[in-house]
């Protein structure tokens, strides 16, 4: 028997976002077809639980301008609306949507606070995405590899100067020279 990822979705005017909360996931499949349907599967936990997930979508999507991250903790979809409208709700149909199927309030916005600049408001971490197009069939977006390790980060502090567009005095790279001979 299969079991529901958590999901996590928001829309703004031109997309919707979906997030599939598995950690460790392995062996990830992603389906987007333009009528509207998602589809995921994949397998995570020590006992290898198989999680299955389909969801009707209110309306038509472009499968060649989504995109997808497949994270260690999380697979992140952009999904680009067909119609640039709002979706009264993420699923189509009159029944109610499903336990396991909540909004993501962290990446929210209101119809009316929607100022369409895209993805530039929203912090996506650095992620490197795919795009679904051209990705069909029953295996759409193939086997994932373990090689989707998150990015290091600087330390705080670090290369702090060069963020800032600032370049360090010559004393502070004599410093900092100094510091590195004497370790």
């Amino acid at each position: 028997m299969s079991r529901h990822p958590e999901v996590k979705w928001a829309q703004r005017v031109d997309k919707v976002f979906i997030t599939v909360l598995l950690p460790d996931a392995k062996d990830a499949k992603v389906k987007l077809e333009p009528d509207g349907v998602f589809s995921f599967s994949a397998s995570a936990g020590a006992e290898n639980h198989h999680y299955e997930l389909k969801l009707d979508l209110f309306d038509k999507v472009n499968v060649e301008e989504s995109k997808i991250n497949v994270g260690v903790r999380s697979i992140f979809c952009i999904l680009e609306k067909a119609e640039k409208v709002w979706w009264k709700k993420l699923l189509r149909g009159d029944g109610k949507t499903p336990h396991y199927v909540k909004v993501d309030w962290d990446k929210w916005v209101d119809e009316d606070e929607d100022t369409g600049s895209g993805p530039s408001d929203l912090d996506l971490g650095g992620m490197d995405f795919s795009k679904f197009g051209g990705m069909g069939g029953d295996d759409a977006m193939g086997d994932f590899d373990d090689s989707d390790e998150d990015l290091e980060l600087p330390k705080p502090g670090e290369h702090e100067a060069e963020e800032i567009g600032d370049d360090p005095s010559e004393e502070k790279k004599e410093e900092k020279k100094e510091a590195a001979g004497s370790t």
